[in-house]
């Protein structure tokens, strides 16, 4: 029996609400809806991009006012990055087919250490512009033809993220995780190929700069029989982030290069991570391993600074979704008042700070405290409970730090 999709967006029959029979074609409820909006369009005559007007409108001040209430810190990095989306989105407002001068999109790589929030960054823009957002993991692409996923599987997972709404997901934003573990794996040739390295590199030029791309709708493996929906990356957004452990050396070494003498180097350049990463340029993402083309396609280049107990503690209490008040909400559903010592807000960042695991690091510490609190308290009547230094170290006792890494 054959199985029947839509003949639009090609979704299986399984995966819609309705699917109207026509005598040689089928059409989904989502493809009805986007053909009334199409329709209304043509008698109104209001244009795809004031549809966005709320989005196009937000200055980088405003963006950036946006990105403290969520994101702690990092103000070099949310300053770079509200200026970026700002001009991105500007661009679509303003671009004239009539005028010559074309402005090209500006993409974004962020780099620094895991748990310092560049996930978050780039889930809270999407947030507030209200626009689809994939977040895609680099390290499980590998060339076409290779096991693993292919590169277009990256705008299969916004096309589903936008609801198979094309013209949505055409003007959203695509964050590619752990860019820096597909960087080469040698500067020397080899028999092998670098079918996970700097093979997708080259398959993500042409989605960086922009070009049309034939696109599975529900991901996977292309083959000859299957329906494709044509996606244009012109207008989609690219932001890269990636740990680059070890690239501090890298940028080290051309620092000191700047130095004349034996004794020059260490007399003049005692820096710490934070100094170094601040001196990071295209050239160190090159020597690190991204092929000069990706790096000229990811134009912003921002860094994040290392999270100190300063900024922990911060994380815990301030943002509008802060982590206790995440935690108290969840006890206040079962009636249960749930309030933190400063104590044990200390003691829990400083057991992160040991275990190097950042932002993350407390959610699995809170994780691990609160486990047997929300298992045995909701449904008794026992309403309130308040977490002190010394029940902390009582329910951290004997736990192994790779339990805590897995949780993170």
């Amino acid at each position: 029996m054959e199985e029947l999709n839509c003949s639009f967006c090609g979704r299986k029959k399984p995966d819609t609400q309705i699917l109207v029979a026509g005598i040689d074609a089928h059409i989904c409820e989502k493809c009805v809806d986007q053909a009334i909006g199409i329709i209304q369009h043509e008698k109104t005559g209001i244009t795809e991009l004031e549809n966005f007007e709320d989005l196009l409108l937000k200055k980088p001040k405003e963006i950036k006012s946006f990105l403290d209430d969520y994101v702690v810190g990092q103000e070099i990095a949310k300053k770079i990055l509200s200026v970026a989306v700002y001009n991105h989105y500007k661009r679509l407002k303003f671009y004239d087919e009539k005028n010559e001068l074309e402005i090209q999109k500006s993409n974004i790589i962020l780099v620094g250490p895991t748990g310092t929030g560049k996930t978050l960054l780039a889930k809270t823009i999407a947030k507030m512009l209200k626009v689809p957002i994939a977040i895609v993991d680099a390290t499980v692409l590998t060339e076409a033809g290779y096991v693993g996923e292919d590169v277009e599987s990256i705008l299969s997972r916004l096309l589903q993220s936008a609801d198979y709404d094309l013209n949505k997901a055409q003007k959203g934003i695509v964050f590619i995780d752990e860019i820096d573990k597909i960087t080469r794996k040698s500067d020397n040739p080899s028999i092998t190929r670098d079918v996970s390295g700097e093979g997708v590199q080259q398959a993500l030029l042409k989605l960086l700069e922009g070009t049309v791309v034939n696109v599975p709708p529900r991901g996977g493996r292309k083959h000859p029989d299957q329906k494709f929906v044509e996606i244009n990356t012109e207008n989609i957004l690219f932001i890269a982030g990636g740990a680059f452990d070890g690239i501090e050396r890298i940028i080290s070494k051309r620092l000191n290069l700047q130095s004349v003498g034996y004794n020059s180097s260490s007399k003049n350049f005692s820096f710490n991570y934070e100094d170094i990463l601040s001196n990071i340029t295209p050239k160190d993402l090159k020597d690190f391993g991204l092929i000069p083309e990706i790096v000229g396609r990811l134009p912003v280049l921002s860094f994040m600074k290392t999270l100190d107990k300063a900024t922990l503690k911060s994380i815990m209490i301030q943002p509008k979704n802060s982590l206790i008040k995440q935690y108290q909400q969840l006890f206040e559903i079962d009636n249960i008042d749930l309030t933190f010592s400063n104590d044990a807000i200390d003691y829990i960042v400083n057991q992160a700070v040991i275990y190097s695991l950042g932002a993350r690091g407390l959610r699995s510490l809170c994780e691990t405290i609160l486990t047997d609190a929300m298992f045995e308290l909701p449904g008794t009547a026992i309403k309130t409970l308040k977490i002190t230094r010394n029940y902390c170290e009582n329910k951290l006792k004997g736990i192994a730090m790779n339990q805590l890494k897995a949780a993170s």
